[in-house]
């Protein structure tokens, strides 16, 4: 199963913030979009960052409510690990399991193309498995 597979069954696009996003902006997008991470990108294509709840949760512990003000680019993620379309899932999942971290910017010639998640893989697995248990089950039963 692919990078590109998982992507296809996926509702909903890529949200990103420009730098110089607050992170009180950014808070309200995640909010606004039930999601866990956005991209920070000055054009829409190349990766500057990422920026998580975890993120954010950090900075308000380190500096309070002011943390809210402070631009993106001093709470998110800069070494952003990524992967192409044509990866593997089990080997993404990998990476996110052994990097402790839940999204991943896809990139197809070095630009942003789609997000994965975690969540993304294991909801695609666990549909592969359901089917491949409906198949087992119609061809024993011969249904």
């Amino acid at each position: 199963m692919t990078v590109k597979r998982v992507l296809k069954g996926k509702a909903g696009g890529i949200v990103t913030v420009p730098p110089g996003t607050t992170l009180l902006d950014a808070v309200k997008r995640l909010a606004e979009h039930r999601i866990g991470t956005v991209v920070v990108t000055p054009d829409g294509g190349r990766v500057a960052g990422i920026l998580s709840e975890r993120d954010v949760a950090r900075e308000v512990a380190r500096r309070g409510a002011s943390a809210l003000e402070m631009p993106v680019e001093e709470a998110m993620t800069t070494e952003v690990e990524t992967c192409t379309a044509e990866d593997t899932a089990r080997g993404v999942l990998e990476r996110m399991t052994e990097g402790r971290f839940r999204h991943m910017p896809v990139l197809e010639d070095g630009a942003l193309a789609g997000l994965i998640s975690l969540g993304d893989i294991v909801k695609y697995r666990l549909e592969e498995v359901r089917d491949e248990r409906n198949a087992l089950r119609d061809f024993v039963t011969g249904g």
